[in-house]
């Protein structure tokens, strides 16, 4: 069973919060893993390029020149793409680069997400985490306090538009909630940092999964 420690936001410890493995999958599949770090990367791909190619570019098809007897190169119209103004050789077309990854599979890569977290000792839960105002210096002092000067993730129970707005400024510092956490999040941002009712919500789910 492994532990994670909690804090209050004055960065002291004040409880340890036991979590079962078997209900994040027992152990981190790093294949499906990055299978889904992957696929989520294809899928913010816009796909919208698109270059000329010699039958998009206006100019003549006739030859400059002929074949043999001049003493140049072998020279073809004046769109190849050798040519200042031509088209491209390969030129790019829209494509979409999504790929699926079925609900099974995104939920498990999450889970691995969620216990390389955990084992690695990056997750922590937060006790008394509020905002009655957007401050950005309050929220960069609680991330001192707590020791969080990298890449972080901050999951809440529910949108709360204050703490949203007091960590937007802070550099490396995502706001998620606990319904929209996803693989790649977790596993792109070196710490995440869970209030205690988020931390109940996520466990309540994988218990009842």
């Amino acid at each position: 069973m492994a532990e994670v420690p909690v804090y209050n936001t004055s960065g002291e410890k004040v409880d340890t919060w036991k979590v079962e493995e078997r209900l994040l999958g027992g152990r981190v599949n790093v294949a499906l893993l990055k299978q889904a770090i992957v696929i989520y990367h294809a899928n913010r791909r816009q796909g919208t390029v698109r270059t000329k190619s010699r039958a998009d570019v206006e100019g003549s098809t006739r030859k400059l020149y002929k074949q043999k007897g001049t003493g140049n190169a072998r020279r073809g119209n004046i769109r190849t793409n050798i040519m200042r103004g031509g088209g491209m050789a390969f030129a790019k077309r829209p494509r979409d680069f999504r790929k699926p990854l079925p609900r099974k599979m995104r939920k498990a890569a999450l889970d691995s997400a969620l216990l390389a977290k955990i084992l690695g000792g990056d997750l922590l839960v937060v006790q008394g985490l509020s905002a009655e105002a957007p401050k950005t210096k309050v929220m960069a002092q609680i991330m001192k306090n707590l020791k969080i000067d990298r890449s972080c993730l901050l999951t809440l129970a529910e949108r709360d538009r204050n703490i949203y707005l007091s960590a937007r400024n802070l550099p490396d510092l995502t706001v998620q909630i606990a319904e929209e956490l996803n693989a790649f999040d977790v596993a792109t941002r070196q710490k995440m940092l869970v209030t205690a009712e988020a931390m109940k919500l996520i466990m309540d789910r994988e218990a009842s999964a």
